[in-house]
């Protein structure tokens, strides 16, 4: 699980710039590979710098995140 609120961007693995980044921070020890062995299909990066490469699509984590903000909202709304 990755804290919504230290979440900078989630971007799709396929681009150059990201495949560097990704790249660069395995060679800095900041990667954290929760694939668990399939093909990375997006790489969240967080406030700390670290970066987490997926398995679940990039508009996926997005509707996720959209519908805990949702969700924040209503019970806000309840009280």
């Amino acid at each position: 699980m990755v804290s919504a609120g230290r979440i900078v961007a989630i971007a799709s693995p396929d681009s150059e710039p990201i495949k560097r980044l990704v790249r660069d921070a395995k060679d800095d020890g900041r990667v954290i590979d929760v694939s668990c062995g399939r093909r990375t299909r997006s790489v969240i990066i967080t406030d700390s710098e670290h970066v987490i490469l997926s398995a679940i699509q990039t508009e996926t984590i997005t509707n996720r995140l959209a519908n805990e903000d949702d969700s924040a909202t209503e019970e806000e709304d309840e009280e």
